[in-house]
């Protein structure tokens, strides 16, 4: 590995990230906070789920970070003959287009990042905190983080303000608690932030609807010829097929069921 490669932006920041959780994990436990009086009292076993919560979600975090999005495929790969049944369901009319980028012929819900420089399927967004990609393949572990990441921020929260004491003068208190008070207004905005970007990805998955989609739904070609969203099924069966990949089928399948629904209905007025 070259030395410069050290120096990329993802590793800089996957490092940052890092040293920033155990370095705020590192405050909780030299203050006086109620990890201390556990420790002190010989329960040891709140710290240690709190550590291995830590460890848990920079874990997740390293996971999502590194791993393949779902990047289309630049060649194609050898694939069964499909079914008569699941040709047919299939129109010729699925707006298709190819990339212009990188020149893969895109599936639907794909796009280009240009960060990453690939095509992505399922595309949502890209996160510049993991430096890397959110599609198809690691969406679901990336609501994960964030569920749990959220868990350990609330808690810290709470260890950091357990362990504030203000009844104290001006400079002593600065210098005992001064730095774990800004481990606490550091806590209060990560979990403010990680609050809303779970709230905002649990409301898409329920809808089976991405962050691209939701916000430039005027702007692409197959959402802008259909009044609502292809893709949704009912909150159960997305769930389902987000975190369980059940029911399996392409997303030109489910828009074609869409659009021989929308047809049949039509036929019948």
């Amino acid at each position: 590995m070259a030395p410069w490669a050290l120096l990329s932006p993802g590793v800089l920041v996957r490092t940052g990230h890092t040293v920033l959780t155990w370095g705020i994990t590192l405050v909780l436990f030299l203050h006086d906070t109620a990890l201390r009086q556990w420790e002190e009292q010989g329960e040891l076993l709140l710290p240690l789920i709190f550590l291995l919560l830590v460890l848990g979600s920079l874990l997740l975090y390293l996971a999502v970070s590194l791993m393949d999005p779902g990047y289309v495929n630049v060649q194609p790969q050898p694939q069964e003959e499909a079914k008569e049944e699941q040709t047919a369901m299939v129109p010729q009319t699925i707006p298709l287009r190819r990339c212009r980028y990188c020149l893969v012929l895109q599936p639907l819900r794909a796009r280009h990042c240009r960060e990453c420089r690939r095509c992505v399927r399922r595309y949502d967004h890209h996160c510049p905190w993991m430096e890397n990609c959110v599609g198809e393949r690691n969406h679901p572990l990336f609501v994960a983080y964030l569920a749990l990441q959220l868990v350990v921020l609330l808690w810290g929260l709470y260890l950091a303000w357990s362990g504030l004491r203000f009844f104290q003068p001006w400079g002593l208190w600065l210098r005992s608690s001064g730095l774990l008070f800004a481990t606490f207004l550091l806590l209060s905005l990560f979990s403010l932030v990680a609050g809303l970007l779970l709230a905002s990805h649990l409301y898409l998955v329920a809808s089976n609807t991405t962050t691209w989609e939701f916000i430039s739904s005027h702007r692409i070609a197959y959402l802008r010829q259909r009044p609502g969203n292809p893709f949704d099924r009912g909150l159960i069966r997305n769930l389902a097929h987000f975190f369980c990949g059940w029911p399996s089928g392409s997303w030109e399948t489910l828009w074609a069921e869409e659009e021989e629904e929308e047809e049949g209905s039509s036929q019948a007025v």
